[in-house]
């Protein structure tokens, strides 16, 4: 063969070689990986309180550039105005009243005074347990709530729940964070000193510190799901905002209750700043990983604002349910909604069971009462979910925050939403469309709306607490 045969002949081979490498290359772009999932669940925030929502007294700037390369949506509902419920749906698809929790758990008679079950049923259809049968590594890290608290000694462990990891605060089965306190004039204390029995090993930090404890647990199980090649779905639920408020010593400011709530905000973002950059600069995990931030319920009246919606914390007004919601990622998203706001889409807690699962890829488990919505978390629709949702005051919550005979049930239907009591009475109907502030009521203008709405609340309330 002559020498320019030769050549041509590696020319030729050299081509083959790099058609293949690129098809092999398309290839893996056109089937990227399992999306890796990062649920930041914030502990009593109000709506308005990251500054990309409006905040202009406290600064969020690692939450707002999530919001700047993601979509925010302005119409996302948590399924309780209260914190042990509002976790059950966002852990299970499901509204909490179906597994006897309507209240926060507290000491075992408290939760048999309100009726409520002492902590979630292990049967319960957990999205950790199905992205975890998926093939995903499953970590929760951060407060759990959902039994495992105070004089409840007895329940399941957070691991019984599909977790393959877990480290959480007092409230909670397992190894644990707890929280030690520091005053400017240096006065030190501890908290919740007899968590230590509720599992070990125990961990005390700085209560201004814990969320970086928790971000610590967090990213080393990130690099272990690397080095494993598992994709990862991982809870980072922090302490932080809920009161007592105890920030940096150097961010007391005045000492006032506002001044230390928005100190322990911004610590917070400065904090969870870290895991975002952890994402952030790894090209494969920036292309492929989902993160989600929002509240589990609204604001402590005095702490966090939810301008201009009404109500706070534990009431069924829309201070209490919204919750400002930020969707992350750049390699899943649609590129043109990049750094939009979602004005129109309204759904909730358990509509993000279903759809994180499907955006997983993960086998579809039992009826849930969310509903998919993914194609509006990834920015490809803004389709909202179709069946009304349902909301019921907590028990022990009737008069709270200076509010006095508060409704018991709620609804929100499309642009509608009609709070009453449990026999229907006291009807109020809000155009949300029109006053997000539910300052007119409506219900003598448009009494047929009233009716179907009062009788829709009150069917679903028996139907998910009579056995």
């Amino acid at each position: 063969m002559t020498h320019e045969a030769w050549h041509r002949l590696f020319i030729w081979t050299l081509c083959l070689g790099l058609i293949s490498a690129a098809t092999a290359h398309s290839a893996e772009l056109r089937e990227p990986s399992k999306p890796n999932i990062i649920l930041v669940f914030i502990d009593d925030m109000g709506w308005s309180d990251f500054s990309c929502f409006g905040n202009k007294d406290a600064s969020t700037p690692e939450i707002d550039r999530l919001a700047s390369e993601g979509i925010v949506f302005e119409q996302f509902y948590v399924n309780s105005p209260i914190c042990s419920p509002s976790r059950v749906a966002v852990s299970t698809g499901t509204y909490p009243q179906r597994w006897g929790i309507t209240s926060y758990l507290g000491h075992r008679k408290q939760n048999e005074e309100r009726g409520q079950c002492q902590w979630l049923d292990p049967k319960a259809p957990m999205l950790a347990r199905d992205l975890k049968q998926a093939g995903y590594a499953t970590g929760h890290f951060g407060k759990w709530h959902m039994g495992g608290q105070r004089d409840v000694t007895d329940a399941p462990e957070i691991t019984a729940y599909g977790f393959d990891e877990s480290l959480t605060n007092f409230e909670g089965m397992g190894a644990k964070l707890l929280p030690l306190t520091r005053k400017p004039d240096g006065t030190v204390g501890k908290i919740w000193q007899d968590a230590e029995r509720l599992g070990q090993p125990v961990t005390w930090m700085q209560r201004s510190e814990i969320t970086t404890g928790f971000v610590d647990a967090a990213l080393a199980f990130i690099d272990q799901s690397v080095a494993n090649k598992k994709p990862f779905s991982i809870n980072l639920w922090p302490d932080d905002v809920h009161s007592p408020f105890w920030p940096p010593v150097d961010e007391w400011g005045d000492g006032s209750k506002r001044h230390l709530y928005l100190s322990v905000l911004e610590s917070m973002d400065q904090q969870l700043g870290r895991l975002f950059d952890r994402i952030r600069n790894d090209r494969s995990l920036r292309s492929n990983t989902m993160i989600l931030v929002c509240s589990d319920n609204g604001p402590e009246k005095g702490a966090g604002m939810a301008t201009p919606l009404k109500g706070y914390k534990t009431h069924l007004y829309e201070g209490g349910i919204r919750s400002p919601l930020v969707v992350w990622g750049p390699g899943l998203i649609a590129p043109s909604t990049v750094g939009t706001r979602n004005t129109k889409s309204v759904f909730s807690a358990i509509d993000l069971v279903p759809s994180l699962a499907r955006i997983a890829s993960a086998p579809p488990g039992v009826s849930r009462d969310g509903e998919d919505i993914s194609a509006t978390l990834l920015g490809k629709s803004d389709e909202s979910r179709t069946a009304p949702l349902f909301f019921s005051r907590p028990p022990d919550r009737k008069n709270h925050y200076g509010f006095k005979n508060l409704p018991d049930l709620a609804v929100r239907d499309g642009r509608w939403k009609l709070l009453c009591d449990f026999d229907g009475g006291r009807p109020e109907l809000h155009d949300l469309t029109e006053d997000p502030g539910e300052s007119k009521n409506l219900a003598a203008q448009h009494p047929e709306k009233r009716e179907e709405l009062t009788q829709l609340v009150r069917n679903w309330y028996r139907s998910v607490t009579q056995p």
